[in-house]
């Protein structure tokens, strides 16, 4: 659980039990994952007659280890009740979901049931953001903390947790970390840009040593494998080719992903850095200047388009959105196009060669709510489709695509 990372730290956590050999589940945002089997997502964590099918399905078809996102709602309305877990892990508290919660505090009280010995057995605790030395301070269960003292808000309680993070390398490709705790030290790479994803897989790695499967085992096929082998749809997802702007799409939509992930996307672009994205109608609305501030302040350029209106105006959230980065940085080269299909097309023609566009929001999603109806739509394929018109080359997709005139 925790704001940002639950569901790259629940496809890491797969990513590795496979490799390790054990035959995995998996309920995320993302997708539900039964022996290999991939079934839609729509909800971050199934309600509870869903989650235990699920769990029912997945010990018919000999699964062995199960990873959960449990979300701060799926607590609060009762999705993952009658579960017990070998291991709980916590990422980290930012601002989000104010729309179903009075407060900040409200919120994070909404997680800490998961750390209480109903719950869980054991948990593993990110101390990264302020928020992850009150979860150890108020956990019922046995903790171990890890830490990444670059990115910390406070770097010597990163460096004093028994697990610290060192970042060696950041590429487009991947980002290489060492991690040293209790059972030793490993050096791998995770195949998304950031150190935050680096702490995202510690905390993975050591969520599996928790739950009983031996380091020797882990970091034996770490080694062998050349670093962790997991797919995370729509997570800082480089949809790009060899030449041409880098393009990633990501989930990321809170004031905190932007930082982290403009800030990894800045590390590895030799050029300038555009970030294009939209805010979600009918949610949180109080995050939105935040959002604003934190993507104009991190990028170069900045175009702002739609996400999710839902029943709102896509008109104004884009004003409301425009008008925030105005007042944060009033020089920056700041567009405005919708829908996002016309948006990714004028954001290609903005960069070139070294540089970066990042899409934050569509992340994996494969529609947009507009007015109660979820219309197809890829904002993977919709960037491959614009570099491919601007003479880009771009990977074959491994999606499918809901655009018949582009299969």
């Amino acid at each position: 659980t925790g704001t940002n990372g639950k569901t790259s730290v629940s496809h890491l956590l797969e990513g590795i039990l496979d490799q390790i050999g054990v035959v995995t589940g998996l309920s995320s945002t993302a997708e539900r994952h039964i022996a290999g089997e991939v079934i839609v997502s729509r909800l971050t964590t199934p309600e509870a007659s869903e989650m235990h099918a699920l769990l029912a399905l997945m010990r018919e078809r000999a699964v062995e280890a199960v990873a959960v996102e449990v979300s701060a709602q799926a607590l609060s309305r009762h999705r993952v009740d009658g579960i017990l877990f070998d291991v709980a892990g916590f990422t980290n508290l930012s601002h989000d979901h104010l729309d179903d919660y009075a407060d900040m505090e409200e919120y994070f009280e909404a997680k800490l049931p998961l750390f209480r010995p109903d719950r869980a057995k054991r948990g593993v605790i990110c101390l990264d953001s302020p928020s992850g030395a009150i979860v150890v301070e108020r956990s019922e269960i046995p903790i171990v903390t890890v830490g990444t003292p670059s990115i910390a808000a406070d770097p010597e309680a990163a460096r004093a947790a028994d697990w610290v993070v060192v970042i060696d390398d950041e590429r487009a490709a991947g980002t290489t970390f060492t991690m040293t705790g209790p059972a030793g030290s490993l050096t791998t790479t995770v195949p998304v840009i950031g150190p935050h994803m680096a702490a995202n897989a510690a905390l993975a790695i050591v969520m599996l040593l928790e739950g009983g499967y031996a380091w020797d085992r882990i970091t034996e096929a770490l080694t062998r494998d050349g670093g962790i082998r997991a797919y995370l749809p729509g997570r800082t997802q480089l949809v790009s080719g060899d030449t041409g702007p880098a393009v990633f799409v990501d989930f990321g939509h809170s004031p905190d992903a932007f930082e982290k992930t403009l800030a990894a996307v800045r590390r590895v672009t030799p050029g300038k850095v555009l970030m294009l994205f939209g805010a979600d109608g009918d949610r949180d609305a109080s995050k939105r200047f935040d959002m604003a501030r934190t993507a104009v302040e991190g990028s170069d350029i900045l175009v702002v388009t739609d996400h999710h209106p839902r029943f709102e105006d896509p008109a104004s959230i884009r004003a409301t959105l425009i008008d925030g980065a105005r007042r944060a940085r009033p020089d920056a080269e700041i567009h405005e196009a919708s829908p996002p299909e016309d948006a990714i097309v004028t954001a290609v023609g903005l960069v070139g060669d070294g540089d970066a566009i990042l899409w934050a929001g569509p992340g994996h999603q494969d529609y947009r709510d507009i007015r109660g109806v979820r219309t197809p739509y890829s904002a993977r394929e919709l960037a491959r489709r614009a570099l491919r018109a601007a003479g880009w080359p771009v990977p074959d997709s491994r999606w499918p695509v809901p655009y018949p005139d582009e299969d």
